[in-house]
């Protein structure tokens, strides 16, 4: 591996490495503490360190007044109902199950790329869609599709977990257009600070407040600082690191290996079982996604 090339694809590695391990991180807190004040402070945690960061590097500069508004839908769907969506999926969904599903995410934005963009999709590309919703099945209904369909199998949070997934595929696409105007740390200060502020209003006007912060224990305040100094502030400022310096297609291989991680954190730290179906389902849903991908 050239020179240039190896300290981005470290912090590659150290971002999918991260965020393989926020699931575990988010299942521990969620035991102590709800979705609102879990996304609360680890924002909060994320814009400090993003705001720091942005000064450092003397990039910081206000957006135009005609990009407010559009930062604003960015947080709210990248931030606040984002992470709405997979702290609320994690409280039934396993930390496993969650990163292969959102492993899926390249599918729904190739889906919404020939929707939205009129971007063509070859027969390949379907076929590799097609084994990926496969794979997720698979892991879902613990390898019996019929239990899934009868509802014995699957739970409302694996329904949440994949609609974050699509969600996050719109967030991508639309934030295309900002990441070609402003460096990536002042673009994610700007998107995660008015997510923050989203989540002030959540919190504050019809959430738990301040009341649930005495609960945590020290293990709970260890995943909260894991979420809120490592996968919102370390992590995003890693990866973009890498975007610039790596191929898109290159960097988004490495996401295949955060379901990995979490699957062996999870059964670390959390005792949830690696089981050969999770495996192959695991499989297929990678297969597919390269295929997805490939050129």
């Amino acid at each position: 591996m050239q020179k240039t090339k190896l300290i981005p694809s470290l912090e590659a590695i150290f971002a999918v490495i991260v965020w393989g391990g926020t699931f575990i991180a988010t299942k521990i807190a969620l035991a102590e503490i709800s979705p609102a004040t879990i996304v609360w402070l680890r924002f909060g945690m994320g814009v400090l360190i993003l705001g720091v960061t942005v000064l450092i590097r003397k990039q910081f500069a206000l957006p135009e007044k005609s990009e407010w508004l559009y930062f604003a839908l960015l947080g709210f769907l990248g931030v606040t109902f984002h992470q709405w969506l997979q702290a609320t999926g994690l409280i039934t969904a396993k930390a496993t199950t969650t990163a292969w599903i959102v492993a899926t995410t390249p599918i729904f934005i190739a889906i919404l790329g020939w929707l939205a963009l009129k971007e063509k999709l070859t027969p390949i590309q379907i076929v590799g869609m097609v084994l990926a919703a496969l794979g997720v099945l698979l892991i879902v209904s613990k390898g019996n599709l019929t239990a899934l369909i009868s509802g014995s199998e699957g739970t409302f949070g694996d329904f949440l977990i994949l609609v974050s997934a699509l969600n996050w595929a719109v967030y991508t696409i639309l934030s295309r257009r900002e990441l070609a105007r402003h460096p990536a740390a002042r673009m994610m200060f700007y998107v995660m600070l008015l997510g923050w502020l989203f989540a002030n209003i959540w919190i504050f006007g019809f959430g738990p407040s301040f009341s649930e912060i005495p609960l945590l224990t020290s293990s709970g305040w260890s995943a909260i600082l894991v979420l809120g100094i490592f996968g919102s502030g370390l992590a995003y400022i890693a990866w973009y690191d890498a975007l610039q310096a790596l191929p898109a297609s290159q960097l988004g291989a490495f996401l295949n290996i955060e379901p990995l991680v979490t699957a062996v954190l999870a059964s670390y730290m959390i005792n949830e079982k690696i089981t050969a179906i999770s495996l192959i389902g695991g499989a297929i849903i990678i297969f597919g996604v390269w295929l997805v991908n490939r050129k």
